[in-house]
């Protein structure tokens, strides 16, 4: 499965345009009674799936732009009009309080999440992730494809798991990070990589891959998606859809992709 260097700089580079292209919103879709929403990108399916419950009972409009959170949050820092921020870490809401650019009483710890070890379909087999796993020897020539992970949450989380096992000095060398968890889904969905590390929720999200191993939820901080309202939003309509992702009515949409609610 080797792939040559330009080829896959190329890949990467695709897919992180593709990914980060959806973050500016059209003139439309700024409009005031529009609800704006920058979430993680993988919250994509639980979080469309409720959007669009809330826009039938309320007769709203909401437009969410996903990606990796912290490019989401350098937008927002950059003045990008938002009305809900959802993380996919602490680190990055923490990084908007910290610049008042939420409103602090809003802030709510929403969801965890498990983040685990995925291959192609047709090719996956089981992996016991423990303590000083092979990895490496998995890979071949080949690269782990994972979030940038000095940046995206799931890359991050991932890192810190393979350091926990002893095992991210074997393949430091061989990561593919990318821009969001979803492109790192799609580099193993197309076969460009063998092996990712994404979320479990990606994961089941996906019917060309499989997913073969859990990383030990010891072995990394806890996965919690933090959930604001952004300091700069003045549109009503923002706490109405902000109160129903924090209903009971959106956790079935959460639970049915393997999100753990917070209560």
């Amino acid at each position: 499965m080797g792939i040559g260097r330009r080829h896959w700089q190329m890949t990467v580079a695709a897919l992180s345009v593709a990914w980060l292209g959806i973050i500016p919103l059209s003139g439309s879709a700024q409009a005031a009674e529009t609800v704006t929403v920058f979430a993680a990108a993988s919250l994509k399916n639980a979080l469309d799936d409720i959007t669009h419950a809330w826009q039938k009972q309320s007769g709203k409009e909401a437009t969410i732009s996903y990606a990796a959170s912290s490019a989401l949050a350098k937008q927002i820092e950059s003045g990008a009009p938002a009305d809900i921020f959802i993380s996919a870490d602490l680190d990055w809401m923490d990084y908007l309080t910290r610049e008042n650019l939420i409103k602090a009483e809003t802030r709510k710890n929403l969801l965890s999440n498990r983040i685990v070890l995925v291959a192609s379909k047709d090719k996956a087999e089981p992996v016991e992730i423990k303590k000083g796993f092979d990895l490496a020897k998995l890979l071949g020539e080949d690269r782990l494809a994972m979030g940038a992970v000095d940046s995206v949450p799931a890359g991050k989380y991932g890192k810190a798991a393979l350091e926990s096992l002893g095992v991210w000095s074997s393949v430091e060398g061989k990561i593919a990070g990318v821009e969001s968890v979803r492109a790192a889904l799609l580099l193993v969905s197309r076969g460009e990589a063998p092996y990712g590390i994404v979320y479990r929720t990606d994961a089941t999200a996906d019917k060309e891959v499989k997913i073969v191993g859990t990383f030990p939820e010891d072995s990394h901080p806890p996965i919690i998606y933090p959930i604001a309202i952004l300091s700069d939003s003045k549109n009503a309509d923002a706490v109405s859809l902000f109160d129903y992702i924090k209903s009971e009515k959106a956790v079935p949409f959460f639970e049915k992709q393997g999100f753990t609610v917070l209560r």
